[in-house]
């Protein structure tokens, strides 16, 4: 399954493969929130969190289960946040199968989104998922890009639901939440035949910004 990926670029963001250059850059983003930005995620916020996370991140892409990327503002090249693909899985399809063989993955999660606090409404998230969901259904050809986010977090939600994502339910005790309790995570997937509307919807939103 191949997972290499180019960075992903558009008119407000740069969606860079992490690397370790991107320590510092992080640190600063993350350590921005003035209040509860990141109540219900988890963000490093200095040098030594940071360069943990990225750590982590490329051991998980090593491995073949997520493609992480620092979030880089074009304007002037300032990393302001990040996000990945991740449980990106390969089905098992029998010989003979139209989507055996493919290279590619066949559904994959998009998640560990954050931004910096003076990036925020700013277009920088919508034009991410834009670039991210147009790379995972028309390059990879996926079949469903599934978003979780904490219960709790109203304003994740919505910005879910306003790009198309179609709420599935609540899973319970779901991952371990950013406050370290059990997690009940809202499920919303995106699936290859909704692509085409959501994406209308995500470049219609761009257009107004």
């Amino acid at each position: 399954m191949s997972l290499e990926t180019p960075a992903l670029a558009g008119k407000y963001v740069r969606l860079e493969p992490l690397e370790a250059r991107h320590i510092e850059g992080l640190a600063a983003a993350g350590s921005s929130d003035p209040g509860d930005l990141y109540r219900w995620t988890v963000v490093p916020q200095d040098i030594d969190t940071a360069t943990k996370y990225v750590n982590t991140a490329i051991s998980w892409r090593e491995a073949g289960t997520s493609f992480p990327f620092a979030t880089v503002r074009q304007a002037d090249n300032v990393v302001i946040g990040s996000t990945r693909f991740f449980d990106i899985e390969r089905f098992p399809w029998p010989q003979g199968h139209e989507r055996h063989g493919l290279p590619h993955p066949d559904v994959c999660e998009i998640g560990y989104t954050w931004l910096a606090s003076s990036s925020i409404r700013s277009g920088a998230n919508t034009e991410a998922k834009l670039l991210m969901l147009t790379h995972a259904f028309e390059e990879w050809a996926v079949l469903r890009v599934c978003l979780h986010t904490d219960e709790r977090n109203a304003r994740s939600r919505a910005a879910i639901e306003r790009i198309g994502g179609k709420f599935e339910g609540i899973l319970r005790s779901h991952r371990m939440a950013a406050d370290h309790t059990a997690r009940n995570s809202a499920r919303y997937s995106i699936v290859a035949p909704e692509w085409p509307a959501a994406k209308q919807r995500l470049t219609a939103i761009l257009r107004y910004r």
